[in-house]
């Protein structure tokens, strides 16, 4: 299986988890019926349809992604949908949008723009300028965990240690953080603009497809040994996260474990 291949198998197994956190944050977002948005690395389309659901059947969402093989399985995806004709799919770069001005109602991206940290002025300029005045920019990612009941420490140092966002947080600049995208929001004047977390829970007895999103999770997560990476925490980690270990942590009858996503917002100002 190629890296591409794995990306997409993971990005599947983690919609149980993951959808009901992004049926809450589309419900807040409120958009307008029949309206028509971009969702900016759409990946595989599946926020794409959750998307196109809230809008009714007048509504529409364009779903623009970089890689061209995700977006043949988010076409695939799609067409086994009723909802099948609300949704397009572009290929395209998010830093230069192939659309004219004021082209949508609202804007969208989940887990891609400024994600874990990057450069989010030049982005958010690039979505203001094809959302129509008054229209919605937003952007949410995942924000954090705790997935480890009864290892608080355990896993404070995987994420210190294990993380796969080490590479891309190490050396960058505090306020290059997704979660000080207030600022870069106000920078770039839009208007109204708030921070809101959304909290998602999974408690024992699990599902199939709950267990199977959740290995996934711990993967993704903690999955990239560092040398900082101790021996112990190493070892404990498979023990805990992995299925065919006797103390595999999904097992417990009394597992819990809660994890969140931010979405910050902001409305476009009118022009001129």
């Amino acid at each position: 299986m190629t890296d591409a291949d794995l990306y997409i198998q993971k990005l599947e197994e983690s919609n149980p988890w993951q959808e009901p956190i992004l049926r809450e944050a589309i419900r807040a977002l409120d958009l307008p019926r029949g309206s028509r948005g971009l969702d900016v690395g759409c990946g595989i389309g599946l926020p794409t349809l959750l998307l196109a659901e809230a809008l009714g059947p007048e509504g529409g969402v364009t779903g623009l992604d970089v890689s061209a093989q995700r977006l043949h399985y988010a076409e695939q995806l799609v067409m086994k949908s009723a909802l099948a004709k609300q949704i397009s799919f572009r290929e395209g770069d998010m830093y230069r949008l192939p659309y004219e001005d004021d082209c949508f109602d609202w804007l969208w991206s989940i887990d891609c723009a400024g994600y874990p940290v990057g450069e989010l002025l030049p982005l958010l300029r690039e979505f203001s300028r094809v959302v129509k005045p008054g229209g919605c920019v937003a952007i949410l990612s995942w924000s954090s965990q705790q997935l480890l009941p009864g290892y608080p420490l355990l896993e404070a140092r995987l994420n210190a240690t294990c993380s796969s966002y080490i590479p891309y947080v190490r050396d960058a600049k505090p306020e290059a953080n997704f979660l000080r995208a207030l600022g870069w929001f106000r920078q770039v004047e839009l208007e109204d603009v708030i921070a809101q977390t959304f909290l998602g829970e999974v408690q024992a007895p699990l599902g199939e497809g709950i267990r199977i999103a959740l290995v996934s999770l711990f993967e993704m997560l903690w999955d990239a040994r560092q040398p900082e990476t101790s021996e112990q925490d190493w070892c404990d980690f498979q023990r805990l996260c992995r299925p065919d270990s006797p103390d595999f942590i999904l097992n417990l009858p009394d597992y819990y474990a809660f994890f969140s996503y931010t979405m910050f917002r902001g409305k476009v100002p009118g022009r001129g």
